[in-house]
């Protein structure tokens, strides 16, 4: 019985696996290969570096004969070099992997702006010209005016007398 027990069925789901899972958060690693990158394409860094291998050469060319640790040509020099510029091109590739990942949704945003700027703009230039046309056809102040004018002076010349007809009774 307990032997069927341990054996899998396949009428019903496995269990949560047990196993060693690595702790790596890709978003951390992420962010510290872009403050690493950022650090050595900084002015500082560049200036550290020039300064630490000329520490380096001038130590092991003109120091004390029995305290230099790296002779001519210096090549423990150039493995720490080797070393620094193999772990530092991949973490630059990375921090360019995002970077254009970044960009990307940034393309996509400012495209769906200017996709809604372009519908607003379409809105508001048919709605003006809606009101263009509404307004050519409302009365304006100076039509208006000039009706009246019209109509009272057709009331003048109704009420004058007319050829020659007096006005008198008496």
């Amino acid at each position: 019985m307990a032997r069927e027990r341990r054996r899998s069925r396949l009428d019903q789901p496995r269990g949560p696996r047990r196993g060693v899972r690595s702790p790596y958060d890709p978003e951390a690693f992420g962010k510290l290969s872009e403050r690493i990158s950022r650090a050595i394409g900084s002015w500082r860094f560049i200036f550290g570096m020039t300064v630490f291998v000329a520490s380096w050469m001038l130590w092991n060319s003109l120091g004390p004969q029995d305290l230099r640790f790296d002779e001519w040509p210096f090549i423990g020099l150039t493995l720490m070099l080797s070393l620094q510029a193999s772990y530092a091109a991949p973490l630059i590739l990375l921090s360019q992997n995002r970077q254009t990942d970044r960009d990307r949704v940034q393309y996509w945003e400012d495209r769906a702006r200017i996709d809604r700027i372009i519908a607003d703009d379409d809105f508001i230039t048919r709605e003006v010209s809606s009101l263009r046309l509404a307004v050519n056809e409302v009365a304006t102040r100076d039509f208006v005016r000039d009706q009246l004018r019209d109509l009272l002076d057709d009331l003048d010349e109704r009420a004058k007398p007319r050829n020659g007809a007096s006005d008198s009774t008496g």
